[in-house]
């Protein structure tokens, strides 16, 4: 190269032509990084974020329905601790078919430990006793939602001593379960010199609609 033959001018022009090719390399590197960065989040990173907002979203869904569980549970376990009292002491109260089914093994129970003997027992068919303000109708017209309780009447006849039957009553009294005596003759037994009596009649137990409808 002749140094003498170099003026300012093809100087300057070199050098802007350098200049050039380092901030085209610059920009392209930069751009480069920009493209690269670019291609890796819409790849790799946004899916990554976009996944765990939907996980994000979707649990605190779940919260928001497992808290709407807990103030339900809450809810409804104080109303059955309120309502569970009243159902045990009702259902106590009425008998269910089992029980009326085996009705004649209970009351002979109470008869044997008193000295008597139940020589006829026989359970009648069972009376629907509608809810208040319900006016009465025909048998095949009545819905269950109708009925408060059934009635069962039961024909019985016991024999012993006198005695033993007011204690046999007494006894059957004391059940938690309802049972009334509605109608009742008691006779001596002629020609019995031990006083043996003769109890006929009729007691009445009660179930539930959903036992007997």
């Amino acid at each position: 190269m002749d140094l003498n033959n170099i003026n300012m001018s093809d100087l300057k022009e070199k050098l802007l032509t350098i200049a050039d090719k380092k901030t085209l390399i610059k920009f392209g590197i930069g751009f480069g990084a920009i493209i690269l960065f670019l291609i890796i989040y819409y790849s790799i990173l946004n899916p990554m974020v976009e996944s765990r907002k939907v996980t994000y979203a979707d649990k605190m869904l779940k919260q928001k329905e497992i808290s709407e569980f807990n103030n339900e549970i809450v809810s409804l376990k104080a109303e059955l601790e309120k309502m569970t009292p009243e159902f045990e002491k009702s259902s106590t109260l009425f008998h269910s078919k089992a029980e009326v089914e085996g009705l004649y093994q209970s009351l002979s129970r109470f008869a044997a430990v008193n000295g008597l003997v139940i020589s006829k027992i026989t359970k009648k068919k069972p009376e629907a006793v509608l809810k208040p303000g319900i006016a009465a109708q025909a048998e095949n017209l009545i819905e269950k939602n109708m009925i408060s309780y059934y009635k069962i009447p039961v024909a019985y006849e016991i024999k012993g001593k006198f005695l033993g039957f007011i204690k046999f009553k007494r006894a059957v009294s004391k059940s938690n379960k309802m049972l009334n005596f509605d109608k009742e003759t008691v006779s001596v037994v002629k020609g019995d010199s031990t006083g043996t009596i003769i109890a006929q009649g009729e007691l009445t137990i009660v179930g539930l609609p959903d036992e007997f409808f």
